[in-house]
Parts: C-alpha cells; sequence; structure tokens
C-alpha cells in the first residue's frame, strides 16, 4: 500500500484543567521505520483513566511532553526495518503500555517508556514501534476491541496472574464496573474462578451478571460490603484476589474480604489517594497488598492467547469516535457517560 507522508494525530502539549493541552495536529510527519522497528497504520484505539489524568496534571508516572497521546492501539504492519524478524506486512498487531518492559517485572528503566507519556502514543493514523513494542492481535477480536487490551486488560491479566497466578475454583472479587474490573471479570470466570462484583447500582449489577459475575453486592446499600463478600467464601475465610480500585474509600473492606494469603491488587484510586493507617492490617490479615503498573511482553502474549482461545471480547461502550472528534471522547469518559472501554475507530 501506498504510505503517506504525512498523518493527522493527537497530542498532549502541556496538563490544563479541561483537555486545553490536547492539540490536533493534520499534517504531522508518518515516523519512518528504524531497522528493528514496524510502521504499524493504526486502526483503533481506546481510552484509560491514565489519559485523562496526565492531561490534568496527576499522572504519577513519568512524562516527556510533547507526546502523541494514548497507550491503546491496534492496527496492521504496512512497512517492517531490515532487522525485522518477528513480523511481516500484514500482520494485525496491538501495542505494548511500557515498550521497555520485557521481563515479567518492572523496573525504573521501563516505567519510562510508556506510550502516551513518555514515547509517542497511538492516537494518530500511523506510528513506528520496536518489533518488540508490538504483539499479534487476538483473530477473535476487531481492531478497536484488540486496543482496549493494551493497558485495562493486561493490567487486570498481571493483576490476576503475575504473582502468585489465580487457580480454578479460587475467589476474586473486582470492584466496580471500570475496564480493569470488568477484563478481570471476564478472565476470572474463563479461568473457573468464583467472581464477586461490586456495584452502586442495579442497572449495573444486571450487566456483571450478564458478563458471568456469582454475586453482585451493591456497596451503596451495604457499607460493611468486604464482610459480606467474605461470608459468601467457603468457610467465610474470603476471596484470594481482590481488584482494588478505590483506593483510601475501598482499602478497609478489602482487607475485610482478603483471605489469608491472599493478594489485593491495588489498580486505582477513585476513592482518593491519601493513606490510611491500615497499612498494618497487611500482617493482621496475613495478605499481599500489591501496586500493579500493567505488564510485561511476555504477559501481553500470553494474554492474547487466552483471549483468542476462550473467544473473550472486551466490554466497549456504545459511543465510539473518531480520530477527528477524539477530544469529545475524553470529555465523554471524564463525565462518566461510558460502560466499559471508550473505543476510537482510526
Amino acid at each position: 500500500m501506498s504510505i503517506p507522508a504525512t498523518q493527522k494525530q493527537w497530542i498532549t502539549s502541556s496538563t490544563e484543567k479541561d483537555f486545553d493541552g490536547l492539540v490536533y495536529q493534520t499534517s504531522a510527519p508518518v515516523p519512518k521505520p528504524s531497522p528493528s522497528q514496524v510502521l504499524v497504520r493504526i486502526h483503533g484505539a481506546s481510552l484509560n483513566y491514565r489519559d485523562l489524568v496526565i492531561l490534568r496534571g496527576s499522572y504519577p508516572f513519568p512524562l516527556d511532553l510533547p507526546v502523541v497521546s494514548l497507550s491503546d492501539g491496534a492496527g496492521e504492519v504496512v512497512a517492517v526495518g531490515s532487522d525485522v524478524t518477528k513480523f511481516k506486512v500484514g500482520d494485525k498487531v496491538l501495542t505494548l503500555f511500557n515498550q521497555g518492559h520485557q521481563k515479567q517485572f518492572v523496573d525504573v528503566a521501563a516505567s519510562k517508556t510508556g506510550l502516551g507519556g513518555c514515547i509517542d502514543g497511538t492516537l494518530r493514523e500511523y506510528g513506528a514501534f520496536d518489533q518488540t513494542g508490538v504483539v499479534k492481535m487476538p483473530e477473535n477480536l476487531d481492531y478497536v476491541e484488540a486496543a482496549s487490551l493494551v493497558c485495562a486488560g493486561l493490567t487486570s491479566w498481571n493483576a490476576l496472574f503475575g504473582l502468585r497466578p489465580l487457580e480454578k475454583g479460587q475467589w476474586v472479587l473486582v470492584q466496580g464496573t471500570g475496564g480493569v474490573s470488568l477484563f478481570a471479570l471476564q478472565f476470572a470466570k474463563a479461568a473457573g474462578a468464583t467472581v464477586i462484583a461490586t456495584t452502586s447500582t442495579k442497572e449495573k449489577g444486571e450487566v456483571l451478571k450478564k458478563l458471568g459475575a456469582d454475586h453482585v453486592i451493591n456497596y451503596a446499600e451495604d457499607p460493611n460490603w468486604g464482610e459480606t463478600a467474605r461470608k459468601l467464601t467457603p468457610g467465610g475465610e474470603g476471596v484470594e484476589h481482590i481488584i482494588e480500585v478505590g483506593g483510601a474509600g475501598t482499602f478497609t473492606q478489602s482487607f475485610n474480604a482478603i483471605k489469608m494469603e491472599g493478594i489485593i491488587s491495588v489498580i486505582g484510586f477513585l476513592g482518593g489517594a491519601k493513606p490510611k493507617d491500615n497499612i498494618l492490617e497487611t500482617l493482621n490479615k496475613v495478605c499481599t497488598v500489591r501496586g500493579v503498573y500493567v505488564g510485561s511482553y511476555g504477559q501481553l502474549q500470553d494474554m492474547c492467547k487466552f483471549v483468542q482461545e476462550h473467544n473473550i471480547h472486551p466490554v466497549i461502550d456504545k459511543q465510539v469516535f473518531t480520530l477527528e472528534n477524539a477530544k469529545e471522547a475524553f470529555e465523554y469518559m471524564w463525565a462518566k457517560k461510558h460502560f466499559g472501554k471508550v473505543g476510537i475507530k482510526i
């Protein structure tokens, strides 16, 4: 195919209050792949809460602005460098969040290779990535679905399988209906686990049940939902894995629900980031509290294989945006109008 010299893209130029730092460019240069890179025609992208807080100035990890926005992308390889052996023209691929995160555990150097943060991301028509920075898409997904796996999908995969892998028959608690929690629900059910999900509305609870949740607890009606979750488990011993997204607002309940030697995977802090005096509960409850920062190249490969084998389809919000109106996608997600991942067709 003919590759143009210029492209359309969105860059994060600065951090502002109302996404004013998000700038649309209509004649940016199309990158030329180095010997070890592939050039990808990007067809799908998706948003994460991380992308919103970068623009609003509260992202806790390294940034190097200006940078092409977003980490989540999927597309078709249209050119390959002379040293590329892993891919050929025509292969369908998705991106690795931290391009330098090749081994199981992340380190400082890898944390400075985040797409859309330190390295040009995916909210554009073409991107050049090292051959170790993309993996083949699951064949059962379209481009927008595949793109949604990059951050939220891989984070939940790492949480469930990265430290002490989830086993069939174990219990998992997922909080809310954000992207990571929904992926964790789908992955856990496919792996043979029993899943407890929390939400604040009856309507969302019904959707969670349709996705496979075995038990749904309305935390707006039950402030002691952690103890309620514990009582549901065999012998009242608690759950093996918790996907913790609330932060200070939910930690007490997570400790109430966790089983001895269980793992609380800390993904976010929607309920506040200020810590409370409960860190010693890790000893009292004999559990592991683990911060999760997406995942590695190998984990991305494993997750994609699992998604294809189990024919898992990500939950994509009904409103899918285009590249041209991508800024509306940011505003839509910030207003919490979405359910599932907010997708962008490019």
